[in-house]
């Protein structure tokens, strides 16, 4: 298996440390990939049709939202490393969160189609990170005005994952 070390400041924006300090330092980041995925649907899969759409706060995103911003934020971050793994060093955007969320109308759709493209989306990443060249991983560009590497935002998406499972247990779940 692969051995990824974990990136170092400088290689992401310093906030993203709050994701990546999530994930051991093992360089095991296509298994943890696979496992946090697996742990996901397992969660996600016991949950109530109730369980699904309830807001803890006012204001607060639902658990499908949450999930559907997982989906985007991945495909984001798998898209961004695709460019700079194929040395391409064009500065890419930032993106906001917000308006993504109330566009997807995540709400609408079925529990069982978010987790289809969950999964879809995860084994694409998967599949991206186990064929990337060795000298892929610390290629990097610039993103959202901060400079990064390949390394990097595969393990900011995984943490950033790894926080909202946080959350879900902590905010959302915590009465079961």
């Amino acid at each position: 298996m692969k051995l990824i070390p974990k990136p170092l400041p400088g290689e992401y924006d310093p906030y993203a440390i709050i994701y990546i300090q999530l994930l051991p330092d093992d360089g095991m980041i296509l298994k943890h990939l696979r496992s946090n995925g697996k742990m996901v649907e397992q969660l996600l899969r016991s949950l109530t049709p109730e369980e699904w759409v309830f807001r803890y706060a006012e204001g607060k995103w639902t658990i499908k939202e949450i999930l559907l911003h997982m989906i985007d934020d991945e495909r984001i971050y798998s898209y961004r490393a695709l460019r700079f793994a194929r040395n391409d060093a064009t500065e890419l955007p930032g993106f906001n969160q917000d308006p993504y969320v109330i566009e997807s109308k995540a709400n609408e759709r079925t529990a069982a189609s978010l987790m289809e493209e969950y999964s879809a989306v995860r084994n694409a990443t998967i599949s991206l990170c186990e064929n990337l060249p060795e000298e892929a991983w610390m290629r990097g560009g610039t993103a959202d005005n901060h400079p990064t590497t390949v390394r990097a935002l595969i393990y900011h998406l995984a943490g950033h994952e790894l926080h909202h499972m946080n959350i879900f247990k902590n905010k959302y779940l915590s009465a079961r």
